[in-house]
């Protein structure tokens, strides 16, 4: 286990006073000194989003006694942000988001604020995990996440993460003893399939909901997707560097 000088800093998306992250202050509380920063409101789907036109307000939390706690007025990312330059006196050994209510497999990370956040911390230079709970159940039990959680953030401190990538762990929505194991994998092809629902207010004007049906089109055995359905939690390495590489050579040939 880590020495008592490990410096963890936790965020995430869902605001301050989630019970996911209560779980995951619970279940890093004794790898090191903790200090918690998290938006004061649910910043779900924010993304990279920061903020740039509103001053950031950061309000002490007595919701986590014991530790330095936070509420910020603005994004996930920002709260990394504010962590790292503000808050603390040193760049933390380890940043973790969530618990996050729902899945961020496959392309949902790129809308998620929970792995955005962790994203935030890779590109720091930072060693960063966000982790999802596969359940948007207000009351979803934390229980087994919560030894995920361990498990991973162990191993992490023991061994590092490689410069430029952060995790994204995804966990069944099972109780400890269905759950069958860990599998590292890539993240599955698949894709909001989006529609608007047309509604009309109180005042008979017109206002536009998204909704739509998530396409798993992939349908490979070592996906995200295809092992969370078998009762495992998911471990996908993600980078930031979005660059194809090996479309740089056919551009190349477009004789720009």
């Amino acid at each position: 286990m880590a020495t008592e000088q490990s410096l963890i800093l936790i965020t995430n998306d869902d605001g301050i006073t989630s019970k996911g992250i209560a779980s995951l202050y619970e279940a890093v509380k004794d790898f090191g000194e903790v200090v918690l920063i998290s938006p004061d409101s649910p910043q779900s789907g924010m993304g990279h989003a920061i903020t740039i036109n509103d001053p950031l307000r950061l309000y002490p939390s007595k919701l986590f006694p014991g530790i330095e706690s936070f509420a910020c007025s603005g994004t996930p990312v920002d709260c990394v942000k504010l962590g790292i330059h503000q808050i603390l006196n040193r760049k933390p050994d380890l940043i973790v988001s969530g618990i996050n209510h729902g899945a961020n497999t496959a392309t949902n990370v790129l809308y998620s604020g929970t792995m955005s956040a962790a994203v935030e911390g890779a590109m720091e230079g930072i060693p960063s995990i966000g982790f999802s709970l596969c359940s948007f159940d207000s009351e979803a039990d934390f229980s087994a996440a919560i030894d995920i959680v361990k498990s991973i953030v162990e191993s992490s401190l023991k061994n590092g993460i490689p410069e430029g990538v952060c995790l994204n762990v995804n966990i069944p929505d099972l109780p400890k003893e269905a759950l069958k194991g860990i599998k590292i994998c890539r993240q599955a092809h698949a894709y909001w399939e989006d529609r608007f629902e047309i509604r009309t207010d109180q005042f008979n004007r017109t206002y536009y909901w998204l909704s739509g049906d998530f396409m798993d089109i992939d349908q490979s055995d070592d996906t995200d997707l295809f092992w969370i359905a078998k009762g495992y939690s998911t471990v996908v390495p993600t980078q930031f560097d979005m660059t194809h590489y090996k479309a740089i050579k056919e551009l190349e040939n477009w004789n720009l």
